[in-house]
């Protein structure tokens, strides 16, 4: 009996250290703090700003002169006196064409003439004595001005196969050779004058009462990223096009060192109407399928904690993107570091945060 009762007893303190041992355990558990650490972001104030009214368009550069020079006449390529990308000046020679024919048609013609002046010249004298009618003066003279349009033709022909610069500016890549034949139509190169570009581009109709003459516009391209080119509006076009409803305008460019003819445009149109708009940084909003999200940035408990505000977006313009509902002016919002957030993390600012690029946006062009 006395065993049995030592066997309980023992088992009791085995079973109550066990217990004790596990109860500190979780008492200790228990009075540690489970609270995420705050994540440490960048932000920023919506602002009120005065914007410009804006529209956006693409549209090609051209050369306000630029053509194709292609043969009016048939014949084989004697000559070729420029080389390609050369600056030529207004008349310049470019390409002779076989003109053998010629040359020898305009000779015999020389000789028609010549024959034709001096037997007009007889008949003016022999009709003032009446020794012919006038009815054979007026023959010769009809021949005579038969004889000067016959080389006036020829002459033409001749210079037809003398291709010549139109204006001055920069020839293209020759297109023939030596000993080509070309035919009318053959391009022998192009002609652009870079010293004066214009864009043309598209806007739909709707906007036309708000489009005038003298508009400014910036251009974009690729070829300069982060820069944009001054230019103006310089007509509207006198109809709609039926087909896509668009109304075609043509800019200016004011500078234009280092563009080309055939450049593809991005074009900021100002309509000089300001509009007072509430903006933030690019970088605050977060895009997904449920909205435009920023992390509003405001006071809890025991600091600052960030809420998922949702917001309508409008425009944007140097790195800034206007607010048109879901702000108010003052709010502050996460601009870097969203990727961490949740509704109610705790934040600490540190404006030294690396922005991350995968925010940016470009502003939409007008549908």
């Amino acid at each position: 009996m006395r065993a049995y009762l030592l066997a309980i007893a023992l088992l009791v303190l085995i079973l109550g250290s066990v217990a004790g041992f596990i109860y500190q355990r979780f008492a200790a558990l228990a009075a540690m703090d489970f609270t995420p650490p705050p994540v440490t972001i960048a932000a920023a104030d919506a602002q009120s700003e005065v914007w410009s009214s804006a529209l956006e368009a693409v549209g090609e550069i051209a050369a306000v002169r630029g053509v194709e020079l292609t043969s009016e006449e048939s014949g084989e390529v004697v000559a070729i006196e420029f080389e390609s990308g050369q600056q030529v000046v207004a008349g310049k020679l470019l390409v002779a064409l076989n003109d053998r024919v010629e040359q020898a048609a305009r000779r015999r013609h020389n000789a028609n003439l010549e024959l034709a002046r001096q037997l007009f010249a007889r008949d003016e004298k022999l009709v003032q004595q009446k020794s012919i009618s006038q009815t054979q003066l007026d023959r010769s003279r009809a021949d005579l001005e038969a004889a000067t349009a016959q080389l006036a033709e020829t002459e033409a022909e001749i210079e037809n196969k003398r291709i010549q610069a139109p204006f001055s500016g920069t020839v293209g890549i020759r297109r023939v050779k030596l000993g080509d034949y070309v035919s009318p139509g053959t391009v022998i190169t192009t002609l652009q004058d870079l010293s004066a570009l214009e864009v043309d581009f598209t806007l739909p109709a709707r906007h036309f009462p708000r489009l005038r003459a003298g508009l400014a516009v910036r251009v974009h391209v690729a070829a300069f990223p982060g820069r944009s080119f001054p230019a103006r509006i310089e007509a509207l076009d006198a109809r709609v096009d039926p087909d896509t409803g668009n109304l075609g305008l043509r800019a200016v460019l004011e500078e234009s060192e280092g563009l080309l003819p055939g450049m593809f445009a991005e074009l900021s149109i100002d309509l000089d109407q300001p509009t007072e708009l509430l903006t933030v940084p690019e970088t605050a909003v977060t895009y997904s399928v449920h909205g435009n999200t920023v992390y509003r940035v405001s006071e809890g408990e025991s600091g600052l904690i960030v809420q998922p505000t949702l917001v309508k977006t409008g425009p944007t313009r140097d790195g800034r993107i206007a607010i048109l509902s879901g702000l108010n002016a003052g709010d502050r919002v996460a601009t870097a570091g969203q990727n961490k957030l949740y509704r109610g993390a705790p934040v600490v600012i540190d404006q030294n945060v690396a922005l991350p690029g995968s925010n940016q946006i470009a502003a939409e062009p007008v549908e």
